[in-house]
């Protein structure tokens, strides 16, 4: 027992990393973990007391047992099995794939990411590109929602900025879990929106396991009252006009819910521009008639670099006004009692009612509106026009908005001057006619009813 023993140097250096590596991993990490948790969740705690809506503790649960829990649920169980035998394939084999699609889906929310890093940074970009503004149809409806609810925002999808500016202004009320499509599935950009609670879709999937495994993680997070955004369109608009809307979705929020238990509470939420960042890539695609954006990184970092170097030099000039506004929310509890029907595609048609009355109407979709529709128009009939919807305006508000417009359209050569009047310009009229269709129905004549709507979301601008 007391004898020496020789070993070779190599043999005592790989005894002792395994030593440590033990003691590390049963007395070591544990310890420092539950440190780093005790910690993590003090910082919740009071996080939670400042927010309206109190992160869920299933949005805190480790990525790792929130996969255990999704593969073993029944849903998925049958999925396997029906998978397996529809393919003739093992069980075994089906389970590892359903594995691979929690994987896939389930993001790692991260609440210091959250809330240190992404809120900073949404609030940056959102307010270094535009003047932001925020307005509700009905506050008190949208401040008297159940604590206890699920709310689901619903918004229209008009430019990637959607998730920076929403993130920014949903800051104070909670930690927003988002449906991402398959474009942000790129490292290093996938740590990040997992971080932040994204989940991950497949906007074309045909497997039917696929769909289950998807439709299982939403029901679970609807049960747990997780505060979820989602864009029904399912990508961004081409033409400015509101898409229609993809029911998958939608179908398992309401098929993965109890309202009974735990009501479902949709905030339509509409946005509008003066600049869509993407407007001409958009555009291009529309005329090419298919959804590919042929934006070369390229093309993109210059644009990057001239922004940062017109900043640099003092020449630089935000986009106008960027507004988001909240509509009436929408029960799923009190829609179902109110209706017989299947509930996903008059749902669907509502919210995006709603979404459509509440959308902003800003300076340059204003003009272009205008413009397309009477053609060349001077300044003093734009504000004319301006002041015949909002007669209770100030008149310096009124110069002000539409020179706002006026000068924007005419600076990227929308529009051109043609004597004391203001004309579409030969060289991008499809613009012209993309911010125009974003208010169309609410600035038609016949839309009327809409009226009252238009002029609330320009003051809102205008303030």
């Amino acid at each position: 027992m007391t004898q020496t023993v020789e070993l070779p140097l190599w043999l005592f250096v790989l005894i002792v990393l395994f030593a440590a590596v033990t003691f590390a991993s049963h007395f070591l990490f544990p310890s420092v973990r539950w440190f780093f948790r005790r910690r993590l969740e003090r910082a919740v705690a009071r996080l939670n007391r400042r927010l309206e809506r109190p992160i869920q503790p299933f949005k805190l649960a480790r990525r790792h047992d929130m996969i255990q829990s999704l593969i073993y649920d029944p849903q998925v169980g049958r999925a396997v099995r029906d998978h397996a035998e529809a393919e003739g394939i093992p069980e075994a084999v089906a389970f590892e794939k359903a594995r691979g699609y929690a994987r896939e889906i389930v993001p790692s929310f991260s609440a210091f990411t959250y809330f240190s890093f992404a809120i900073r940074l949404a609030r940056f970009l959102s307010n270094a590109f535009y003047n932001v503004r925020l307005d509700y149809q009905n506050e008190a409806a949208v401040k008297a929602i159940d604590p206890n609810a699920t709310v689901v925002f619903v918004m229209n999808h008009r430019s990637n900025m959607d998730y920076v500016l929403i993130t920014y202004l949903a800051a104070q009320r909670s930690a927003l879990s988002y449906a991402v499509g398959e474009w942000a599935r790129v490292w290093p950009l996938s740590r990040l929106i997992r971080a932040m609670g994204a989940y991950f879709i497949r906007r074309k999937s045909g497997s039917d396991l696929y769909r289950q495994v998807l439709a299982c993680y939403v029901r679970h997070s609807t049960e747990a009252g997780v505060t979820q955004a989602m864009f029904p369109e399912g990508g961004l608009s081409l033409n400015g006009t509101l898409g229609r809307p993809k029911l998958g979705l939608l179908k398992y929020i309401i098929d993965g819910s109890d309202p009974e238990k735990r009501d479902v509470v949709f905030v339509p939420v509409a946005l509008n521009y003066d600049r869509v960042l993407e407007d001409t890539i958009l555009t291009a695609a529309a005329n090419r008639a298919e959804r590919r954006f042929r934006a070369r990184i390229g093309v993109i970092m210059g644009w990057v670099l001239k922004q940062i170097w017109r900043r640099i030099t003092g020449r630089y000039k935000r986009f106008g006004y960027a507004a988001v506004r909240y509509g009436e929310p929408l029960s799923l509890r009190g829609f179902q009692r109110s209706t017989d029907e299947e509930l996903t595609i008059p749902l669907a048609r509502e919210l995006m009612s709603r979404i459509g009355r509440a959308v902003p109407v800003l300076p340059i979709p204003f003009v272009s509106w205008q413009i397309n529709r009477n053609g060349p128009m001077s300044r003093a009939n734009l504000e004319q026009a301006l002041v015949e919807r909002n007669p209770k305006w100030d008149p310096s508000d009124v110069v002000a908005l539409i020179d706002e417009g006026l000068t924007q359209l005419t600076d990227r050569r929308i529009l051109v001057e043609q004597g004391d009047a203001f004309a579409v310009g030969p060289e991008r009229p499809d613009l012209l006619r993309y911010y125009a269709a974003s208010v169309d129905h609410l600035l038609q004549p016949d839309g009327a009813g809409d009226a009252a709507t238009a002029e609330t979301d320009a003051a809102s601008a205008g303030s």
